[in-house]
């Protein structure tokens, strides 16, 4: 076993300025001349050495359970850590060419490139998608062909769920195991760097969507060989922590944080979307996630570092000075919650509490509906105000692949919706973001899907699958089986649509770019009429809620677009269809 002695430093450079050896590169790291140096921490093993093509090559213990060697070999060799005799994938991997269980491939970034100027935080529109249900091919190389497209429509990012290497081919990607390894059935690592470059030279920042509250179940197993990377101390949703502040966590911090530095430095990345960071346990003096964000600023102080928080907790985006993490953004589900129940109606499971007017009044000015209020969904108060942060720093949606993936069939709105979902989540004071397919209204559902190599977990998860709807009325019948081909088959998108909404959605981003940002200038509502007025500097933007058309006041007398034809106008009222809205000029 590695002793805890802490070693003197055997590298020159910066590295060797690292106080502890895990603070240096983990991993295989390309040097010149067809050398690669190799780096893993395994605290429990006896004896490390690496496997390569020419042999096997013992790994020196440098502290700490860290071992290190330089050994010939160039980039895309493949290789294997082996631990007392048991060959394994490196957990540091930056490309798994054959899957979670086979060999980990040296892979080299391109050389570095000027940073991508993201657009200001007024000109920013996402756009999430998913690799493998964007195109027929399922692959980061077919997606570079609708980018253009995007970046014609006015979406100014595009947000990619999550590609960490995941088992089988083809699934959500919350599930990964190789934290730094683009999943090999989209293209690897050089596909991938092929796309961010395509984003850019048509003006698309490219943000991530990454997962550190926990690893698949797939992978537990492998990466517990190496040491303790989960903990018993807490409960995830899905199983074990991730050890951040247990005892060895270091190591386990520093996996994670090279990570989010590696897809920011080599791939060209520009944010990134951190998964449910309300899932990630930590107590420790410095949060994992204020350290991420640190660490992410460090390499690019323009990347963005978007939290996706169940907290309503403000904190999240403050500034590290006030005992914040740091984030640029999170993402503001109340918004979604309030958007929704009055435009569909519907008020099963967490939807039970949401449904007034005046909540999506709230939402205008901050998106936490919640926000030291008592919910009755949690049975406690919940969250706490966020005026001070800007809401250039929310972001609002009306689908995102949680709210249409995990419905039981994974319907999107109703078509009748759609219009005025639009209208209030892109004349908003936030930065909206779309889910791809939404702007033309594609048929298609997004259903949970996945491709589990091991026959337990797979039936776990069609099993929990089933249960998971069981405080929801409408979904008590049997739900698609995510293992079976045509779930996933049925999600791919199909480019049929719309033609009305697509031209909406282009109009609405349009005049999005008119609208002063900042603060609404004024919000008022009338619950029993149910219709709310959201006043931005000289335009207002009008919404009928109700199920029978209402002539509303309102200052303007012209409808610069309306989400029904020709409403009339006249005598300071508009006269809006059900469920349809207006923005009106002087």
């Amino acid at each position: 076993m590695a002793t805890d002695a802490r070693p003197k430093p055997r590298l020159g450079g910066e590295r060797a300025a690292a106080e502890y050896p895990w603070e240096r590169p983990l991993g295989a790291r390309t040097l010149r001349d067809g050398e690669t140096e190799f780096r893993t921490w395994a605290p429990r093993a006896g004896t490390v050495a690496v496997r390569l093509p020419s042999g096997e090559h013992p790994l020196e213990p440098a502290g700490y359970g860290v071992y290190e060697t330089v050994a010939p070999a160039g980039p895309g060799v493949d290789y294997w850590f082996v631990l007392d005799g048991r060959a394994l994938a490196d957990p540091c991997s930056r490309w798994q060419p054959e899957g979670l269980r086979g060999p980990s491939r040296v892979f080299s970034p391109p050389e570095p490139v000027a940073r991508f100027r993201p657009p200001p935080a007024e000109d920013l529109v996402l756009y999430e998608l998913h690799i493998g249900t964007f195109t027929p091919e399922g692959t980061f190389a077919a997606a570079i062909r609708e980018l253009p497209a995007l970046a014609e429509l006015g979406v100014s990012a595009i947000e990619i769920m999550p590609v960490a290497e995941f088992p089988g081919r083809h699934g959500w990607g919350y599930d990964g195991v190789y934290l730094s390894a683009a999943q090999s059935a989209y293209g690897g690592p050089h596909e991938l760097v092929r796309l961010v470059a395509a984003a850019h030279e048509v003006g698309l920042a490219v943000i991530l969507d990454v997962v550190y509250n926990h690893v698949g179940a797939s992978g537990t197993a492998a990466l517990e060989a190496f040491g303790p990377y989960f903990t018993a101390k807490y409960q995830t949703p899905w199983g074990r922590a991730i050890n951040y502040d247990d005892s060895d966590c270091d190591p386990v911090r520093e996996w994670v944080l090279q990570s989010a530095e590696g897809w920011v430095r080599d791939f060209g990345i520009d944010g990134l979307r951190l998964d449910a960071i309300h899932a990630i346990f930590d107590a420790s003096a410095e949060h994992i996630v204020a350290a991420l964000a640190r660490r992410v600023h460090r390499v690019d102080r323009r990347a963005l570092v978007i939290a996706e928080s169940g907290l309503n907790d403000p904190k999240v985006m403050r500034e590290r000075e006030r005992g914040g993490y740091g984030c640029d953004a999170e993402w503001a589900d109340d918004f979604h919650h309030a958007l929704r129940t009055l435009i569909t109606d519907e008020r099963d499971g967490y939807y039970a509490e949401f449904g007034r007017v005046a909540q999506l009044a709230k939402a205008f000015h901050r998106p936490h509906v919640h926000d030291g209020s008592f919910s009755r969904f949690r049975r406690k108060r919940f969250g706490a105000p966020a005026d001070d942060v800007p809401p250039e720093r929310f972001i609002v949606f009306s689908q995102n692949h949680d709210q249409v993936g995990n419905r039981a069939f994974g319907d999107r709105l109703p078509e009748r919706a759609r219009p005025l979902a639009a209208l209030c989540t892109l004349l908003s004071p936030f930065v909206p973001m779309l889910f791809m397919g939404e702007e033309y209204g594609e048929p298609a559902p997004f259903q949970f899907f996945s491709d589990h190599i091991d026959v337990e977990i797979a039936e776990a998860t069609r099993e929990g699958r089933r249960n998971e709807f069981a405080a929801f009325a409408q979904f008590r019948e049997d739900v698609p089986d995510p293992q079976h081909p045509g779930t996933f088959a049925r999600s791919k998108l199909t480019r049929q649509g719309n033609a009305a909404l697509a031209r909406l959605y282009r109009e609405l981003l349009q005049v999005r770019l008119e609208l002063p940002w900042g603060d609404a200038d004024a919000i008022e509502f009338d619950e029993a009429e149910r219709w709310l007025r959201v006043r931005r500097g000289e335009y207002e933007l009008v919404c009928n809620f109700a199920s029978q058309a209402q002539r509303i006041r309102c200052a303007g007398g012209a409808i610069r677009l309306a989400t029904c034809p020709h409403p009339p106008i006249g005598d300071g009222r508009v006269e809006l269809a059900p469920c349809s809205g207006a923005l009106i000029e002087p």
